[in-house]
């Protein structure tokens, strides 16, 4: 762990971000440019105390986790990540894999969607990066560990998970997500991942075994669905799904599918995310 390197790097990032790059006011009592300690602990869910300790050269040594948190919230380039996990003492993440970050493009595009609500997803379905305007929507999903992680297992093994859409679609969603997982192990044969969450799906969920033994195979790309929000109430909303080239992420974008949900989504900004009930927003977002 190179520690001055790696406090010199931290600190030039943090001064180096418009507090708009990452959906903050800039305000009128800002002295100076970038973005303040404060402001990165609560993007990165750490404490101001840490932060201070990690510019200062006096950490104990970030995880995997610190890291790929840092990077989202300093909008760091793939080169500018990998340089990081190497400051820290960490191999950079795989190329391939599920527990990859987001790209930097995508995180990008992220910001320049602003108030529309919009995440990165792997290719299993766990979210890599949210903008704000998705996490009020569907809550914070980079928050989960574990099988947790991925949307999938949620689905089946979380009543939560599934009270957030109407009982009428919920037939629906859930075959849309084993035709799902299916075409990825379909193009990742093979795949220890992807092979070892289908066994657990399999051993927790008769449902999951009813709905994979029927062998559909289908990838979201366009749709329309209802989310029935713990604040503002009903909401009809588009999903439009891009997927990178290779297939290994997908951004997924949800836009107002008639003028009540707009009118309800431009409300949510308004009330922002104070006082909003972790347990409620526990939101599937396929």
């Amino acid at each position: 762990m190179q520690r001055e390197q790696l406090a010199d790097f931290l600190r030039r990032r943090r001064m180096a971000i418009r507090p708009a790059e990452v959906g903050l006011a800039d305000g009128p009592r800002r002295r100076t440019a970038g973005l303040r300690r404060e402001e990165v602990a609560m993007l990165t869910n750490m404490s101001v105390d840490y932060v201070v300790r990690l510019e200062q050269g006096r950490s104990s040594q970030p995880s995997i986790q610190m890291l790929g948190a840092l990077a989202r919230a300093l909008r760091l380039t793939d080169d500018e990540r990998d340089y990081l996990f190497h400051l820290a003492g960490h191999r950079p993440p795989p190329a391939e894999g599920v527990a990859r970050l987001a790209r930097a493009g995508l995180i990008r595009m992220l910001d320049l969607l602003g108030d529309t609500p919009a995440m990165v997803l792997s290719h299993l379905g766990q979210v890599l990066a949210q903008n704000r305007a998705a996490v009020l929507l569907a809550g914070d999903h980079t928050r989960f560990t574990g099988d947790r992680r991925y949307l999938v297992y949620r689905w089946f093994t979380e009543p939560a998970a599934r009270a957030v859409h109407p009982p009428e679609e919920q037939e629906h969603h859930s075959r849309q997500f084993v035709a799902e997982l299916r075409a990825v192990a379909g193009r990742r044969s093979g795949d220890p991942t992807v092979t070892r969450l289908v066994k657990r799906l399999q051993a927790v969920s008769a449902d999951f075994r009813r709905l994979w033994a029927e062998h559909e195979v289908g990838v979201r790309r366009v749709e329309r669905k209802t989310i029935l929000h713990p604040r503002v109430g009903r909401l009809l909303v588009n999903c439009e799904t891009l997927v990178t080239p290779d297939q290994g992420q997908q951004l997924l974008v949800f836009t107002p599918a008639d003028a009540e949900t707009r009118e309800r989504l431009e409300l949510l900004r308004v009330l922002g995310i104070e006082e909003f009930p972790e347990q409620t927003t526990d939101a599937s977002v396929r």
